[in-house]
């Protein structure tokens, strides 16, 4: 018998905590996106893929969390969790990954070389906004993936 835990598969603070990766993450797409020049660095392009994969993947789960939860189905069974273990920390890896090399480019452009005074056309402001909100959608998927590992641990 498998432990339920706050934010497990099927339950309502498991959608909550889907549907805020997914907020967080669209929303730091949509900054990012319309940021002027943000394609011509790699780590911003690389933040926006990593955050479209985590948008989807959490889209996905949310919808299957609204189904358990309307047709009142358990999703934990052990094959199931196994799956959701791996997509979370898949995602969680990649969306860590890439909020620390966006950031590392935002501290380099406002702190180190002074781009953002010098260059008033670069928007240092948007990209900071949306590297804070990938580290959100990276702590909300950090918190997913570590309560699927408990709950796949107590099979």
């Amino acid at each position: 018998m498998m432990k339920r835990l706050l934010g497990g598969p099927g339950t309502v603070s498991g959608f909550l905590l889907r549907f805020g990766q997914c907020a967080f993450g669209a929303a730091s797409i949509s900054v990012m996106v319309t940021s002027f020049g943000f394609s011509t660095y790699t780590a911003f392009c690389y933040l926006t893929a990593s955050m479209g994969l985590q948008v989807l993947w959490s889209f996905g789960l949310a919808c299957l969390d609204i189904y358990a939860l309307r047709k009142k189905r358990d999703l934990q069974n052990p094959i199931l969790v196994s799956l959701f273990v791996v997509g979370d920390w898949v995602t969680a890896i990649l969306s860590l990954a890439a909020a620390c090399s966006s950031a590392g480019v935002v501290v380099l452009y406002t702190r180190d070389v002074d781009m953002c005074v010098i260059h008033k056309i670069i928007p240092c402001h948007r990209y900071q906004v949306s590297v804070a909100m990938a580290f959100v959608t990276w702590f909300l998927t950090a918190i997913s993936s570590h309560v699927m590992f408990w709950i796949l641990a107590s099979v």
